[in-house]
């Protein structure tokens, strides 16, 4: 048995954050779990090494859901990353933080203390921005955040057709507008990837008071009298088991998190009993209000080459941009793939964007997993606040076995009437004058126009977009899984500070607010030690 202060369960973007921040006291001694590798590997270093992760399961948990009835029976795809900086070791690097009303939000739902002003400080601690300080940026944080380096020709001909339709151009997201067609910018740092354990984590594995433990799962949060005292974990070093004088922080992720409080008896009583598993806290929300951005992928073949592209020019240029980004940091490497994109709203008389675009210098099709050869482009369109709900549960009491994940993705006909109309907003940015000198063939949709066309090759290809969260929901309620302070209702000793806590999903990509929350629950934490 080995004794640590605090213990951080998951090495995600929340659980770096946290883990970075807690020990930069020397006094004190904390233990970051994580079941993947060190996420050191030079294809996550690679920007544009997500190409190869995202459709395989390198450095990715690849969970499959349930089959969907609103994906006409198909199973989505929800890849997950497999590695110190979890997700923001496997995704696109986009630095949003959404919508400053949905934080508001959080806060009118019985969360004070996450209102959009109590949550700026934590971004801005957070930030390292290339473009400086200002009231709602950070240039001094250790996520580091620049202008994409080296953007393709069709970035800047996309935002040429938002301006053919009188789209605004917003080259700052997280500045005082969000809505608009831009650049995005990305976590990278001299041209590469800057995730969470690049940023909080790898710099600091002196520190004599920092364990990371990787390829090591934990099994159970073990409790004494209702408190949590310790972890039991397997994996590389055998079966352990980690003792915690203070507290233990679930930061496993949307999926996982619930997952492990599971396994640890702390769940809806009827479903932890069906699995054999002891009943320590009967809370019936653990793994309810799952969210996340249903999306659509529409896809172009080109006949240009300067996109990326299975083909023998593309090839050649992919030799040159590896010496490139070698010697230099910069070239075909550094791009996120999704370079471009930004929030629109389907009707003017929305306060806030309810859609999102990334436009990728690519034809990506099924996460990647099919291949088209040649060269094109696509384009995601997003649904930013559904109204689907779904859940996830156990699908047995072993650790080992990936949970049970039920999107409910179009349970609710708004997010699907919703998806049609941002379709045909997107194809009219993807039809403009701007983008003919790459478009060949529209896939999938070419020639498509009713309602009932659109809404079947939607139902038959549409999935996520990669932002799962809500399973532990926070809030101010008896029923809410965390209360404000992110302590784990029903027992003592345990806080969640990940994305599952998110009562309401965001208006945005979901890495920064991760971030975020493990930044605050550094605070709570110390707030709480010190009282």
């Amino acid at each position: 048995m080995t004794g640590f202060d605090y213990i951080v369960v998951g090495g995600g973007s929340g659980g770096c954050a946290l883990a970075g921040r807690l020990s930069e006291d020397p006094k004190i001694r904390v233990c970051l779990i994580e079941a993947g590798g060190t996420g050191t590997s030079p294809i996550i270093r690679t920007p544009s090494g997500v190409a190869s992760v995202l459709p395989t399961p390198l450095f990715n948990w690849a969970y499959k859901t349930t089959p969907q009835d609103g994906l006409n029976g198909r199973r989505g795809y929800q890849p997950r990353g497999r590695a110190l900086g979890g997700s923001s070791a496997i995704n696109a690097m986009l630095y949003i933080r959404g919508h400053q009303r949905d934080y508001d939000e959080w806060r009118e739902l019985g969360n004070p203390g996450w209102g959009w002003d109590d949550v700026l400080p934590y971004f801005k601690r957070a930030e390292g921005n290339i473009r400086g300080e200002d009231e709602l940026h950070g240039a001094d944080g250790p996520l580091s955040v620049s202008d994409q380096v080296s953007p393709h020709a069709i970035t800047d001909a996309f935002l040429e057709s938002a301006r053919q339709n009188q789209v605004p151009i917003n080259t700052d997201f997280n500045g005082p507008r969000q809505e608009g067609i831009g650049k995005y910018q990305v976590t990278q740092k001299n041209g590469e990837r800057c995730s969470a354990a690049a940023a909080y984590i790898l710099p600091h594995l002196n520190r004599p008071n920092l364990t990371v433990l990787t390829k090591t799962r934990a099994s159970r949060i073990n409790f004494e009298d209702g408190r949590a005292v310790s972890v039991s974990t397997f994996g590389k070093g055998g079966n352990k088991t980690l003792i915690a004088r203070r507290e233990i922080i679930l930061c496993g992720g949307t999926f996982n998190t619930p997952q492990l409080l599971m396994l640890s008896g702390v769940g809806p009583a009827a479903h932890l009993k069906s699995m054999g598993i002891e009943v320590i806290a009967d809370r019936p929300e653990v793994g309810e209000n799952l969210q996340d951005h249903i999306d659509y992928v529409t896809a172009y073949k080109s006949g240009l080459k300067d996109t990326f592209g299975l083909s023998l020019p593309g090839l050649v240029d992919l030799t040159k941009a590896i010496f490139e980004w070698r010697r230099q940091g910069t070239g075909k490497l550094t791009s996120p793939m999704a370079e471009a994109g930004g929030f629109v709203r389907s009707s003017p008389e929305l306060e806030r964007p309810d859609l999102q675009y990334h436009f990728v210098v690519g034809a990506l099709d099924d996460h990647l997993r099919k291949i088209h050869f040649g060269h094109g482009f696509s384009c995601h369109v997003c649904v930013l606040r559904p109204k689907s709900r779904g859940h996830v549960q156990l699908n047995s009491a072993k650790p080992s076995d990936s949970p049970k994940i039920d999107m409910g993705f179009f349970s609710e006909r708004e997010d699907l009437d919703l998806m049609i109309k941002g379709f045909r907003m997107m194809r009219q940015l993807l039809e403009a004058p701007a983008l003919k000198p790459w478009r060949k063939k529209e896939l999938y949709t070419a020639g498509l126009s009713s309602d009932a066309e659109l809404e079947q090759v939607i139902r038959n290809r549409a999935d996520t977009v990669y932002h799962p969260v809500g399973t532990c929901r926070m809030g101010g309620d008896d029923a809410s899984v965390v209360d404000p302070e992110l302590r784990v209702r029903g027992v003592q000793g345990l806080r969640i500070a990940d994305g599952s806590i998110m009562p309401r999903i965001i208006g945005g990509n979901t890495n920064a607010p991760i971030i975020m929350i493990g930044e605050k629950c550094a605070d709570l934490l110390r707030s709480s030690s010190a009282a």
